[in-house]
């Protein structure tokens, strides 16, 4: 069984390494009619096992980027599945380290919770850190990327015009890649 389920994978990844020969980009796992669309959303899955009480901030979170752009869909990983993202929960403060365009680790950590910041929005910013994009301190409440410095009054969860427009960038350069690699890994504490 062992072999069989080595041999599957092996074929997988010989079949994922071969460029398309449409040349159209296709997200993994993506529907047949979706080779037809202009622009497949890369799908990138989420483990949120280790998130424990901000799940469902997390859930939230992945929700509102897959409202607000096209270019990824986040997805939670199947069991035994490998995800692209982790998410973990700890006494620090949030944070992302991202491994490359749309793979990496977000910590929801407790000590923002506990001076007052909204965690949908904490999970919203710091998903969006893998998803490319720089903190924008300080910044308005308006600006998702402004994180901590728009105050823990500030509870906004969504991306606004300019930052929906580099995910799509970046998701748009990336399709078809499995990832575009950062040259070191990047660690962005809030």
């Amino acid at each position: 069984m062992h072999v069989r389920t080595l041999t599957g994978h092996l074929a997988v990844a010989a079949l994922l390494s071969l460029p398309p020969l449409s040349g159209e980009a296709v997200a993994a796992g993506s529907p047949p009619d979706a080779v037809n669309s202009p622009a497949a959303a890369r799908v990138l899955t989420y483990d949120a096992s280790g998130s424990a009480e901000f799940r469902s901030a997390v859930d939230r979170g992945a929700a509102i980027w897959n409202e607000s752009v096209e270019g990824a869909e986040l997805r939670p990983a199947a069991a035994g599945q490998r995800a692209n993202i982790r998410v973990l929960a700890d006494d620090g403060w949030p944070r992302a380290l991202t491994t490359s365009l749309g793979s990496g680790t977000v910590w929801i950590g407790r000590q923002a919770v506990d001076e007052g910041y909204d965690t949908v929005r904490i999970s919203s910013h710091e998903l969006g850190h893998i998803l490319g994009l720089p903190d924008r301190k300080p910044g308005p409440c308006s600006s998702l990327m402004s994180g901590s410095s728009a105050g823990t009054a500030c509870t906004n969860p969504y991306p606004d015009a300019a930052e929906k427009a580099e995910v799509e960038s970046n998701f748009g350069e990336a399709a078809g890649s499995p990832a575009v690699a950062v040259p070191e890994p990047v660690l962005v504490e809030d």
